[in-house]
Protein backbone atom coordinates (compact mmCIF):
# COMPACT_ATOMS: atom_id res chain seq x y z
CA UNK A 1 0.00 0.00 0.00
CA UNK A 2 1.19 3.54 -0.65
CA UNK A 3 -0.48 7.28 -0.25
CA UNK A 4 -1.44 9.16 -3.14
CA UNK A 5 -2.80 12.36 -4.05
CA UNK A 6 -6.60 12.38 -4.95
CA UNK A 7 -8.63 14.99 -6.64
CA UNK A 8 -11.98 16.23 -7.74
CA UNK A 9 -13.61 19.44 -8.90
CA UNK A 10 -17.00 20.17 -8.66
CA UNK A 11 -19.62 22.94 -9.83
CA UNK A 12 -22.26 23.92 -7.51
CA UNK A 13 -25.19 25.67 -8.49
CA UNK A 14 -24.17 28.96 -6.84
CA UNK A 15 -21.54 29.45 -9.22
CA UNK A 16 -19.18 28.53 -6.69
CA UNK A 17 -16.30 25.11 -7.77
CA UNK A 18 -15.54 23.02 -5.01
CA UNK A 19 -11.79 21.56 -5.10
CA UNK A 20 -10.80 18.29 -3.43
CA UNK A 21 -7.60 16.71 -2.89
CA UNK A 22 -5.97 14.67 -0.15
CA UNK A 23 -3.79 11.94 0.81
CA UNK A 24 -5.17 8.82 0.58
CA UNK A 25 -3.82 4.95 0.72
CA UNK A 26 -4.13 3.41 -2.50
CA UNK A 27 -5.19 -0.06 -0.46
CA UNK A 28 -7.61 1.43 1.82
CA UNK A 29 -11.16 0.58 0.55
CA UNK A 30 -13.42 3.75 0.18
CA UNK A 31 -12.35 6.65 2.46
CA UNK A 32 -13.48 10.22 2.50
CA UNK A 33 -12.17 12.58 0.25
CA UNK A 34 -12.16 16.35 1.37
CA UNK A 35 -11.40 20.01 0.34
CA UNK A 36 -8.60 21.58 -0.98
CA UNK A 37 -6.86 23.56 1.81
CA UNK A 38 -5.61 25.79 -0.64
CA UNK A 39 -9.17 27.36 -1.76
CA UNK A 40 -11.00 26.36 2.33
CA UNK A 41 -9.71 27.28 5.60
CA UNK A 42 -9.64 23.74 6.19
CA UNK A 43 -10.14 20.04 4.90
CA UNK A 44 -14.41 19.82 5.02
CA UNK A 45 -16.40 17.28 4.01
CA UNK A 46 -18.44 17.91 1.04
CA UNK A 47 -21.97 18.23 3.03
CA UNK A 48 -20.44 20.44 5.55
CA UNK A 49 -18.77 22.65 2.84
CA UNK A 50 -21.96 22.77 0.76
CA UNK A 51 -24.97 22.65 2.95
CA UNK A 52 -28.14 23.34 1.07
CA UNK A 53 -26.90 23.64 -2.30
CA UNK A 54 -26.18 21.53 -5.23
CA UNK A 55 -23.83 20.09 -7.39
CA UNK A 56 -24.41 20.64 -10.99
CA UNK A 57 -20.98 19.22 -12.75
CA UNK A 58 -18.65 17.10 -12.44
CA UNK A 59 -15.55 19.08 -14.45
CA UNK A 60 -12.95 16.53 -12.53
CA UNK A 61 -14.04 13.56 -11.50
CA UNK A 62 -12.17 11.61 -8.33
CA UNK A 63 -8.93 10.82 -9.53
CA UNK A 64 -5.32 9.41 -8.43
CA UNK A 65 -2.04 8.62 -10.42
CA UNK A 66 -2.96 4.99 -10.57
CA UNK A 67 -6.97 4.84 -10.86
CA UNK A 68 -9.91 5.39 -8.84
CA UNK A 69 -11.80 1.67 -8.36
CA UNK A 70 -15.30 3.74 -7.86
CA UNK A 71 -17.03 6.96 -5.94
CA UNK A 72 -19.92 7.70 -4.26
CA UNK A 73 -21.80 10.43 -2.12
CA UNK A 74 -22.75 9.30 0.88
CA UNK A 75 -25.62 9.57 3.15
CA UNK A 76 -26.21 8.02 6.63
CA UNK A 77 -23.92 5.50 6.10
CA UNK A 78 -25.50 4.69 2.58
CA UNK A 79 -24.84 5.50 -1.31
CA UNK A 80 -26.73 8.15 -2.31
CA UNK A 81 -25.44 9.04 -5.49
CA UNK A 82 -22.38 7.23 -7.65
CA UNK A 83 -19.96 9.12 -8.95
CA UNK A 84 -17.78 8.96 -12.59
CA UNK A 85 -13.49 8.22 -11.77
CA UNK A 86 -10.99 8.70 -13.88
CA UNK A 87 -7.04 8.39 -13.54
CA UNK A 88 -5.52 11.44 -13.66
CA UNK A 89 -4.03 12.37 -16.89
CA UNK A 90 -6.46 10.36 -18.74
CA UNK A 91 -9.50 12.53 -19.17
CA UNK A 92 -11.77 13.53 -21.84
CA UNK A 93 -14.79 15.91 -21.05
CA UNK A 94 -16.79 17.62 -18.16
CA UNK A 95 -19.46 15.07 -16.56
CA UNK A 96 -23.11 16.21 -15.59
CA UNK A 97 -24.01 14.78 -12.07
CA UNK A 98 -26.22 11.88 -12.29
CA UNK A 99 -28.86 12.63 -10.29
CA UNK A 100 -29.76 16.40 -8.54
CA UNK A 101 -28.87 16.25 -5.21
CA UNK A 102 -29.48 18.91 -2.30
CA UNK A 103 -26.20 18.76 0.25
CA UNK A 104 -26.78 18.08 3.55
CA UNK A 105 -24.48 18.73 6.61
CA UNK A 106 -23.13 14.99 7.10
CA UNK A 107 -23.10 14.25 3.09
CA UNK A 108 -19.38 12.64 2.55
CA UNK A 109 -17.47 12.30 -1.10
CA UNK A 110 -15.79 8.48 -0.68
CA UNK A 111 -13.46 7.45 -3.27
CA UNK A 112 -11.29 4.13 -3.45
CA UNK A 113 -7.74 4.38 -5.12
CA UNK A 114 -6.23 1.69 -6.44
CA UNK A 115 -2.79 0.12 -7.70
CA UNK A 116 -1.90 0.31 -11.08
CA UNK A 117 -1.52 -3.60 -10.59
CA UNK A 118 -5.11 -4.09 -9.00
CA UNK A 119 -7.33 -5.93 -10.58
CA UNK A 120 -10.63 -5.03 -8.75
CA UNK A 121 -13.52 -4.72 -11.08
CA UNK A 122 -16.13 -1.89 -10.02
CA UNK A 123 -19.89 -1.81 -11.48
CA UNK A 124 -21.38 1.17 -10.88
CA UNK A 125 -25.68 1.29 -11.62
CA UNK A 126 -28.57 3.49 -11.57
CA UNK A 127 -31.91 1.92 -11.75
CA UNK A 128 -35.62 3.71 -13.04
CA UNK A 129 -36.31 3.50 -9.23
CA UNK A 130 -33.50 5.34 -8.38
CA UNK A 131 -31.19 3.16 -6.87
CA UNK A 132 -27.87 4.09 -6.94
CA UNK A 133 -24.97 1.21 -6.26
CA UNK A 134 -21.68 0.03 -6.82
CA UNK A 135 -20.48 -3.52 -6.78
CA UNK A 136 -17.11 -4.93 -7.01
CA UNK A 137 -15.24 -8.80 -7.16
CA UNK A 138 -11.73 -9.57 -7.82
CA UNK A 139 -11.03 -12.09 -10.04
CA UNK A 140 -8.27 -14.52 -10.05
CA UNK A 141 -7.00 -16.76 -12.62
CA UNK A 142 -9.68 -18.98 -14.78
CA UNK A 143 -12.72 -18.05 -13.31
CA UNK A 144 -16.90 -17.03 -13.15
CA UNK A 145 -16.64 -14.37 -10.64
CA UNK A 146 -19.62 -12.46 -9.29
CA UNK A 147 -19.86 -9.37 -8.41
CA UNK A 148 -21.46 -8.05 -4.80
CA UNK A 149 -22.58 -4.90 -2.98
CA UNK A 150 -19.53 -3.13 -1.53
CA UNK A 151 -21.59 -2.20 1.42
CA UNK A 152 -23.64 -5.43 2.14
CA UNK A 153 -22.31 -7.93 0.04
CA UNK A 154 -24.90 -8.84 -1.43
CA UNK A 155 -25.65 -10.02 -4.75
CA UNK A 156 -27.43 -8.02 -7.71
CA UNK A 157 -30.63 -9.74 -7.45
CA UNK A 158 -30.27 -9.55 -3.63
CA UNK A 159 -29.88 -5.66 -3.58
CA UNK A 160 -31.74 -4.76 -6.25
CA UNK A 161 -34.74 -7.32 -6.99
CA UNK A 162 -37.88 -5.95 -8.84
CA UNK A 163 -35.68 -2.99 -10.37
CA UNK A 164 -34.32 -1.85 -13.77
CA UNK A 165 -30.77 -0.99 -14.34
CA UNK A 166 -30.92 2.17 -16.37
CA UNK A 167 -27.57 3.59 -16.28
CA UNK A 168 -23.85 1.70 -15.50
CA UNK A 169 -20.15 2.01 -16.06
CA UNK A 170 -17.69 -0.73 -15.03
CA UNK A 171 -13.95 -0.76 -14.54
CA UNK A 172 -11.34 -3.17 -15.00
CA UNK A 173 -7.43 -3.11 -15.84
CA UNK A 174 -8.01 -6.98 -16.95
CA UNK A 175 -8.47 -6.05 -20.75
CA UNK A 176 -8.36 -9.13 -22.92
CA UNK A 177 -8.74 -11.30 -19.83
CA UNK A 178 -12.21 -10.42 -19.55
CA UNK A 179 -14.16 -13.44 -21.36
CA UNK A 180 -17.18 -11.39 -22.45
CA UNK A 181 -15.10 -8.00 -22.14
CA UNK A 182 -17.34 -6.57 -19.00
CA UNK A 183 -20.39 -7.98 -16.88
CA UNK A 184 -22.72 -9.70 -17.81
CA UNK A 185 -26.09 -9.72 -15.67
CA UNK A 186 -27.53 -13.59 -15.84
CA UNK A 187 -31.00 -14.36 -15.34
CA UNK A 188 -31.98 -17.43 -12.72
CA UNK A 189 -31.69 -19.80 -15.76
CA UNK A 190 -28.08 -18.88 -16.14
CA UNK A 191 -29.07 -17.12 -19.47
CA UNK A 192 -27.50 -13.20 -20.22
CA UNK A 193 -30.31 -10.36 -20.29
CA UNK A 194 -28.01 -7.18 -20.52
CA UNK A 195 -24.32 -6.18 -19.54
CA UNK A 196 -21.71 -3.86 -19.58
CA UNK A 197 -18.06 -3.41 -21.24
CA UNK A 198 -15.69 -2.71 -18.88
CA UNK A 199 -13.34 0.50 -19.47
CA UNK A 200 -9.53 0.80 -18.24
CA UNK A 201 -8.61 4.09 -16.81
CA UNK A 202 -5.30 4.11 -17.75
CA UNK A 203 -6.57 4.49 -21.28
CA UNK A 204 -10.08 5.95 -21.41
CA UNK A 205 -11.76 7.87 -18.76
CA UNK A 206 -15.14 5.64 -18.26
CA UNK A 207 -18.54 6.92 -18.98
CA UNK A 208 -21.90 6.28 -17.92
CA UNK A 209 -24.36 4.70 -21.02
CA UNK A 210 -27.98 3.68 -21.07
CA UNK A 211 -27.54 0.18 -23.55
CA UNK A 212 -27.53 -2.81 -22.16
CA UNK A 213 -29.55 -2.48 -19.21
CA UNK A 214 -31.85 -5.03 -17.22
CA UNK A 215 -34.48 -5.54 -15.08
CA UNK A 216 -33.10 -7.80 -12.05
CA UNK A 217 -34.83 -10.24 -10.48
CA UNK A 218 -33.98 -12.10 -6.93
CA UNK A 219 -31.53 -14.91 -8.03
CA UNK A 220 -29.81 -12.40 -11.07
CA UNK A 221 -26.20 -12.33 -10.78
CA UNK A 222 -23.54 -9.75 -12.40
CA UNK A 223 -21.04 -12.45 -13.75
CA UNK A 224 -17.55 -11.20 -14.98
CA UNK A 225 -15.34 -14.13 -16.33
CA UNK A 226 -11.57 -14.25 -16.67
CA UNK A 227 -9.46 -16.60 -18.66
CA UNK A 228 -6.18 -16.44 -16.48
Amino acid sequence: MANVNVQAQFMLNTGELISFSGTLSDGGGYQELQTNTTYSTSATSLGQFANGKMVTQIVQPPSAPTGIAGAYIERRGAILCVLPVAQQGVTSLPCMMPMNVVLQAGDVLRVKPITAASRTFTLSVITSQGTHAIFETVPSGAANNDVTHILSGQSIGQSLTGQTIVHHWATSIDGSKLSTGGVLYLNDRGLPIGGVSATDPADLQPKANNLGGASINLNFVGRVTTSS
